[in-house]
């Protein structure tokens, strides 16, 4: 028996995914039409011994949660549960907190996935490349390969190249320690939550004796509090992907995201994707997904990229690319939507143009991963980035959006870029 474990944050955190988490906790939003954390179950679905799934936060209980862990419990036919902390407690402070849950019914090991990753999830290889390593009590972590520059954004692994262990980790180091860098995915074994009790007992230690520097007593890191001292004992090892990995920490990563699970649906689902030789829909270009209840005019052209959400309505002569557009908006005749995501129930008014500036990886860097800077450079200009329209934005007709972020309930009367409109 296998349990998996989704470590999904909460409100304090996410807080680049503005304004698109304040209406639908990140974790949920959705990304080549389903959310997030769906990809994660998904590819749990796909191991045979997976029997729970545990999602661990600090979201306050919510229709939409319900909802989603509802509808995957009937899909995916086994059990989903999510196991709300009572304050944030660390990476690793949620797993100790509900150890009695992870463990119950004696699993042989758990998954545990950081719950803003994108990548192919190759669970199968992992556990096998876990299961053949001969020492005992050992820990497996997926790593990959970033720039030199950008590694210093990651945890960092020095690994011994033929016995594959982890000699050394330092999570964002300020110097260069190498190009491998964590990606958020592990396999423990029950023996794991001995050395989180060792690291929680510490902390409640340095407390006790008052050391006015310690955070808090409950917080528990699992990389720099467990996964850099586990490194050089012989018991951490890891798995290293070639395949995609991206983090999703700010809007422009999900458009990117959407990009690569919808290049993904060729091998593992293509009946999502449209087909661009249907007589009768509208102009596919590339990698598109349309939910079934949208309704799209045959004159309008769609792609590569673009992910189209359930009552959705497009009009007539319409153009979108590398887009997301959110359930239930509304994009009028010959409005053009470019590297954007349209939020719930926004509207575009006809012969508009709402337009973002990409930030893809360097294609020119091997191994380039997405950037998630910050909103502002130093003068405390936005920096250019893909165009957000929050929900129940209206956008009149003729006018255009460029490179700005629409908080929710706005209606504008003229062209806007570069702005922030509050």
């Amino acid at each position: 028996m296998l349990k998996a474990v989704i470590l999904i944050g909460g409100p304090q955190k996410g807080t680049r995914f503005r304004p698109l988490s304040l209406e639908l906790p990140k974790p949920l939003f959705p990304v080549a039409g389903f959310p997030i954390i769906y990809h994660h179950i998904e590819a749990c679905s796909k191991l045979p011994d997976i029997q729970d799934v545990l999602l661990i936060g600090t979201y306050q209980p919510s229709d939409s949660l319900n909802r989603f862990i509802t509808s995957a419990q009937r899909e995916f036919k086994f059990n989903i549960r999510y196991l709300q902390e009572y304050t944030a407690l660390g990476t690793a402070g949620g797993l100790y907190h509900f150890r009695d849950q992870i463990l119950s019914g004696q699993p042989k090991g758990f998954l545990v996935f950081n719950g803003d990753v994108c990548c192919k999830f190759p669970l199968a290889e992992l556990w096998d490349f876990h299961e053949k390593v001969s020492q005992d009590d050992h820990y497996t972590m997926l790593s990959t390969e970033a720039t030199r520059d950008q590694s210093l954004s990651y945890g960092c692994l020095v690994e011994n190249e033929n016995t594959h262990e982890v000699m050394h980790y330092v999570e964002k180091p300020q110097t260069f320690v190498s190009t491998v860098i964590n990606c958020g995915l592990y396999v423990f074994p029950p023996e794991i939550f001995q050395h989180i009790g060792k690291a929680f007992q510490q902390n409640q230690d340095e407390v006790l004796n008052g050391d006015p520097l310690f955070p808090s007593k409950d917080t528990i890191r699992l990389e720099q509090d467990i996964l850099a001292p586990l490194a050089s004992t012989g018991k951490l090892f890891t798995f290293k992907t070639n395949n995609f990995w991206s983090q999703i920490k700010s809007a422009g990563s999900a458009i990117f995201a959407n990009r690569l699970y919808l290049s993904l649906y060729h091998e593992t689902h293509p009946d999502r994707l449209s087909d661009p030789k249907s007589e009768t829909g509208p102009s596919i270009r590339g990698d598109v997904y349309i939910h079934p209840t949208a309704t799209v005019d045959p004159t309008a052209t769609l792609g590569p990229n673009v992910t189209i959400a359930a009552n959705v309505t497009i009009g007539a002569g319409v153009r979108v690319r590398e887009s997301i557009v959110l359930e239930g908006a509304t994009l009028q005749d010959h409005c053009c939507i470019l590297h954007s995501i349209i939020g719930w129930n926004s509207m575009v008014g006809a012969w508009s143009r709402v337009e973002g500036t990409p930030n893809d990886p360097n294609p020119n860097l091997d191994h380039a991963k997405m950037d998630s800077g910050t909103l502002f450079n130093g003068d405390g200009k936005l920096n250019p980035s893909i165009t957000i329209l929050g929900t129940n934005v209206s956008i009149p007709p003729e006018v255009m959006v460029l490179n700005a972020i629409l908080l929710p309930d706005k209606q504008i009367s003229s062209s806007f870029k570069n702005q922030i409109l509050l």
